[in-house]
């Protein structure tokens, strides 16, 4: 049993579709299941629906019929009998149904988010189901939600191993040795049947729980580069690609933002000593990155530079300056977990505590509210967090890769250099 996992990128228009089911082909043989993500940018639209809904916004209709066209396009394109994707517009009708009715006053933001952002996967998945079965990949299309049972938690849901694993072993296993299965990234369900997402770019998440749950012998993630690169070859020219990681390298990377892999993957294929594959759909052929389980580093002396943009960076400190005490501390970090933000670097003074997070404007201003009577707060915007894993004193690239530009926050473990950068 093997876990295939392909990305928005992979699924992006028409032809990506074919490119998906040719590689399906190709690689896929024996038993397999598919996770596969919301096509293109799908994700970042419904977002700007749920926003509009929420929020009863007179553009919601036109945010639906671009996502309603976008969809159509690519099933024009690669299905001509409009009868064969006919659950593809039951879908669309149902998403329809949601935004033109009022929602609960009792109804939250992110409880809203997690009934209609899983659309893009239930889409996605049935254009490329429909189309396998066309091509000759018989398949049967499922609904992860039926499989991955979590917390009520919303946009950032956990999962409930002891509920889904049971689930996956005793039915959907018998399914997956029968035929391939097509389903869902990021997305499950709590014990009231209430729709729940993983946190965005939890589509690898889905796969290691499936991987874990089936026992699978491997899981690939199929991305538009060769595979685990040492930096994103988008800003630097001189990417290499890393064959090996250990799964504790792999770890860290994630922890540090190495966008390749959704940091909750690889713990669950750890704990079952399941095998990770990272390799290009563009270019199947190539062997790409293998993360393993090994004690030792596989990299050593390779540096990996990881780039975060648009960062900011809070002040947070006592409004009698006393010092910042663990009774502060617990305080904060209790606010930021309640408004979801996620700290990427933090430095603690006597008197004040200094951090970078992912620029977000809602967050912030929630934040803002819930410290801003007992600390003196300062955000300040535009951030860059430059990190340098497995960094030694002899690298010479660090100084162009700065620019010149002010170093606002320094940290230095044994394992990463990382620098707050103003822009």
């Amino acid at each position: 049993m093997r876990v295939f996992k392909f990305g928005g990128a992979s699924v992006r228009d028409a032809e990506a579709v074919k490119n998906v089911a040719s590689v399906v082909q190709e690689y896929g043989k024996g038993p397999l299941l598919v996770v596969i993500s919301a096509m293109g940018k799908t994700t970042n639209k419904l977002e700007e629906l749920v926003d509009a809904y929420y929020h009863n916004k007179e553009n919601k209709k036109v945010i639906f019929q671009e996502i309603k066209t976008f969809h159509h396009n690519i099933t024009d394109a690669i299905i001509k009998d409009e009868n064969e994707y006919y659950q593809v517009d039951n879908l669309l009708i149902e998403l329809e149904c949601i935004i033109e009715k009022r929602r609960e006053e009792s109804s939250t933001y992110d409880m809203e988010y997690d009934r209609i952002v899983p659309f893009g996967e239930l889409i996605s998945t049935k254009i490329v189901s429909t189309y396998l079965n066309k091509y000759g990949v018989k398949n049967r299309w499922i609904d992860a939600r039926n499989f991955v049972i979590t917390n009520s938690k919303h946009r950032s849901a956990s999962v409930i191993w002891e509920e889904s694993v049971p689930f996956i072993q005793n039915s959907l296993r018998p399914l997956a040795e029968r035929q391939p299965i097509i389903t869902q990234g990021f997305i499950g369900r709590d014990i009231n049947h209430k729709s729940t997402t993983l946190g965005r770019e939890g589509s690898d998440y889905s796969a290691a729980i499936f991987a874990f749950g089936l026992d699978a012998e491997s899981v690939t993630i199929w991305k538009d580069v060769e595979g685990i690169m040492n930096a994103d070859p988008k800003q630097f020219s001189g990417a290499e690609l890393i064959p090996k990681v250990s799964y504790n390298e792999a770890i860290e990377l994630a922890y540090y933002g190495a966008s390749v892999i959704h940091p909750k993957t690889i713990q669950p294929l750890k704990n079952k000593s399941i095998p990770l594959f990272v390799r290009s759909f563009v270019e199947p052929f190539l062997s790409g990155t293998e993360v393993i389980e090994n004690d030792s580093r596989t990299l050593n002396d390779t540096q990996c530079y990881i780039i975060k943009n648009n960062q900011s960076l809070i002040t947070i400190a006592s409004r009698d300056f006393s010092f910042i005490v663990e009774d502060n501390l617990e305080l904060i970090f209790s606010k930021f977990n309640e408004v979801g933000i996620q700290l990427n670097l933090m430095q603690n003074s006597a008197i004040s505590f200094m951090s970078c997070f992912n620029a977000n404007d809602t967050k912030t201003s929630a934040l803002l509210n819930e410290l801003k009577d007992k600390f003196r707060v300062n955000i300040q915007s535009a951030y860059t967090l430059l990190t340098v894993f497995n960094y030694n004193d002899s690298n010479t690239q660090l100084e162009k890769i700065i620019n010149k530009r002010e170093i606002a926050l320094e940290q230095k473990s044994n394992s990463a250099l990382q620098l707050l950068l103003v822009d």
